[in-house]
Formats: C-alpha cells, structure tokens, sequence
C-alpha cells in the first residue's frame, strides 16, 4: 500500500499536538508524521508525543505510530507579533508603518503577513502581483522599494481568490512564510490575523515571538476585544510590549476642529488599568488610508502623518533593546 494523507487523521493529530504536528502519514497501518518540538523541555515533549501516540492507537486500523521529532531552532530573526481582539482596527497599517520605522531607524526587519484568510500587506507594500521565488522548498521573501523583505498568502494566491482552509492547513501555510529564507533579517514582523484562533495559536506555539503589540481603536466594543486579545498573549507567555490607540482623533480639514468619533482615550485608559505600557495613538487621517492604499506607508516620510509612527517605532526598538528587563515601563 503507498502512503496516504487522511485529511481527518492529520486535523485529529494536529489538535492532539496543538498545532506542532504536521506531514502526517499512513502506511501499512503505520502513522508517521513531523513534531515541531521547539522550545519545549524534554519532559514535555516526551509527554505530549506519548499522548498523541496512545489517542491515535485508539483505531483499529492502526498498529503503530513514528514520530520524527524535530531539533529546537537556535537561529532565525526575532518575532514581534502585532495583534487586535477584531477586525478592521487598522492593524495592518500600523504593523506595516511600524515596520518601515524600524527599518529607518537601522533595524533589519522583515514582514510576514499571517493573515492567511486576508491577506493586506501586498497593497500596503506596493508588491501586489509579485511571486515568490524558492530555493527547494524554503520560500525567498519579496523585495519592495522600501526595504522590508516580506511574505503574504497575497503573494501566492490568485488576486481575489478565496481561501477556505481549515485551521491545520492554515498553520502549516503560515509555517512556510515564517520559515522562509530571512537571512540578512533580524526582525520579523509578523501582522496577525484579528482574535485569537488557531493560527494565532499555531504561530505562537511554533514560533514563541519575543513580544507583542496590541491595536484597538478607542470605543468600547474594540476594547473588550483587545483585552482578550491582551489575555491571549498573557496565557501564552509572550510579553505585551504596549498598547496603540488607532483612529484616535480626527482633524477637520476645513474648520480645524477636532472631533472623536470613535471616542477618546480608551485604549491609554484600558492599558493603564491592565498594567500595559500605552506606546502611541494615531489619528484618524484620510491621508494615512490614501497613502496606505497607494503602497506608499506614511512612516517613509517625515510628515505630520509619519510622527504617530515614528514616536511608536522609538518605543518598541527601546524596548526590544532592552528586552532582557521586558515589561518594564519604556515611558
């Protein structure tokens, strides 16, 4: 008998192996199959292959079970994960504005665009329509004029295509953008898909990023959002950098009064009350969404409209500088 992939077996080990298993096989009435074991104690991993093998030896059908357990990965960029609680928070903007920042700040950065199901960072970085190259099997990122190598499902499927994959497909499309060919980068920026599903999961049970930013725009519902989306981040045991207020404030262009629609302050007063640095508010500007849809970020400038970004950008590389002493208030 040749090898086979039973769709329900390989989704039955993943969840089994939250989220770390993956090339599932079976032959002969063998089960075979790859365990991401990065970053777990020996007692763990020992524990976690050992549940897996007694719950699929439940079949009948199966005799045997061989798990291949790969070696923890010791190089590869940091991760800086940027998140929400929902959607349409302007997530993506700020992961892509902070991640020009850096880069002019001297940072090495990179961008994963990790929002399988929509996929954003094409458009923002001006790369829509580009392929990406590979090198056997290791995915070359996507060079663009503003320097931030980067990688997005965008980039691989066909424009307006929908993606309807379930949760271990998913992972293991979001695992071949993280391990890609980064060499050269030393920061990977990695805009997560909004809520706490299970790519969220996948990404931060494999990939263990150094910290976090969390977006929310200043009314109440984005808010209770976010704090789950804080609490995610907390479980996993991935330190919160800060929170960022979006859509803070909007300057009328013609009487210069400033009006909150989305109200004010919300997201510096949940940080506050969570214990959480708050590390910046932009304003709601229709120049960030015309320069944003134009693949021309703000932050590669030095106008009005690129300071939000700036002062945000300063924050995080001070702390990712000082990351030893992580959830020390950065000011």
């Amino acid at each position: 008998m040749s090898d086979t992939i039973d769709p329900k077996l390989s989704s039955t080990i993943n969840d089994l192996g939250e989220g770390r298993a993956s090339g599932v096989r079976m032959k002969d009435g063998v089960v075979s199959f790859v365990l991401e074991v990065g970053g777990l104690d020996v007692p763990t991993r020992d524990a976690l292959a050992e549940r897996i093998k007694r719950a699929v030896l439940l079949s009948p059908e199966i005799n045997d079970v061989r798990i291949a357990m790969t070696a923890e990965k010791t190089t590869g960029p940091l991760i800086l994960a940027v998140g929400s609680g929902k959607g349409g928070v302007g997530k993506s903007t700020l992961a892509t504005n902070l991640a020009v920042a850096l880069h002019r700040m001297g940072k090495r950065v990179g961008m994963v665009d990790a929002d399988i199901y929509g996929p954003s960072l094409p458009r923002l970085l001006a790369s829509e329509g580009v392929k990406p190259q590979a090198d056997g099997k290791t995915l070359i990122p996507v060079p663009n004029e503003h320097g931030i190598p980067m990688l997005s499902m965008g980039h691989l499927a066909k424009p307006g295509q929908a993606i309807a994959w379930r949760g271990p497909m998913a992972g293991n499309a979001l695992g071949q953008l993280i391990d890609a060919d980064w060499r050269g980068i030393d920061l990977l920026v990695v805009d997560l898909p909004p809520g706490t599903g299970d790519v969220q999961l996948t990404m931060i049970q494999r990939y263990k990023p150094v910290g976090a930013i969390v977006i929310s725009t200043p009314q109440d519902l984005a808010l209770i959002d976010a704090a789950r989306a804080v609490s995610f981040f907390d479980q996993a045991k991935v330190p919160v950098i800060g929170m960022v207020e979006n859509m803070s404030g909007y300057v009328c262009p013609h009487c210069g009064e400033v009006s909150d629609p989305f109200g004010a302050g919300g997201a510096e007063a949940a940080a506050a009350q969570m214990g959480l640095a708050f590390i910046g508010r932009v304003p709601l500007d229709i120049g960030i969404r015309i320069a944003s849809d134009a693949g021309a970020p703000p932050a590669t400038g030095d106008g009005a409209n690129a300071q939000p970004f700036l002062a945000i950008a300063e924050r995080v590389a001070r702390w990712l500088d000082n990351r030893a002493s992580a959830g020390s208030p950065i000011g």
